[in-house]
């Protein structure tokens, strides 16, 4: 037996995707969005509100980087999806974020957050969606394993839960995608 909801924005996992971008003085700036993933081969959506700082960075710079929390930086991560950059120009600092500048795009890293996408605007679409190509990925070695590849149980990255306002950490694999559904085949 099914028990119905109606419309409701429930996704399952949502990213807890921190924006990384420069402001007009050139102070780095990061929020907290659920709402952004994968656009296409190679590219981001972000559906951020128009009136962010956010927003207006990464149309002024034509850059951004997107950063997964993990949850090592959780109070960091949530309080920058709290504290709008329109109210408290400093709230990276007071998060305890550091940051470097991207070597590809012109956009902070988030230190902290040991993965990142670094981001060129493409376009804003018809909807206000941020579209961005992936020019690099960067990863912090400290979660990388044997193989040089990233070790999910060396890092931690969190999900959103939109319907419990929770944030769930990810880990452990259950099984092997492209080739576990094979046994049917």
């Amino acid at each position: 037996m099914r028990k119905n909801f109606g419309q409701k924005t429930w996704m399952y996992p949502l990213p807890v995707l921190i924006i990384g971008t420069y402001g007009e003085d050139g102070t780095p700036d990061a929020m907290n969005a659920a709402w952004g993933g994968i656009y296409d081969t190679g590219k981001v959506v972000l559906c951020l509100s128009a009136g962010h700082k956010t927003t207006a960075n990464i149309k002024a710079r034509g850059a951004f980087t997107v950063s997964f929390a993990d949850k090592a930086n959780l109070v960091a991560s949530d309080y920058v999806g709290i504290v709008s950059a329109n109210k408290e120009p400093d709230k990276l600092a007071k998060a305890g974020f550091h940051t470097t500048k991207s070597e590809f795009v012109d956009a902070p890293l988030i230190d902290e957050l040991p993965m990142a996408l670094e981001c060129k605007l493409e376009k804003v679409n018809e909807d206000g969606n941020i579209i961005g190509e992936i020019v690099n990925v960067s990863v912090d070695e400290s979660i990388l394993d044997a193989e040089g590849t990233v070790d999910l149980s060396k890092w931690c990255p969190i999900t959103f839960d939109p319907v419990h306002n929770t944030y769930t950490a990810l880990g452990e694999a259950v099984g092997n995608a492209f080739s576990d559904g094979k046994k049917l085949c």
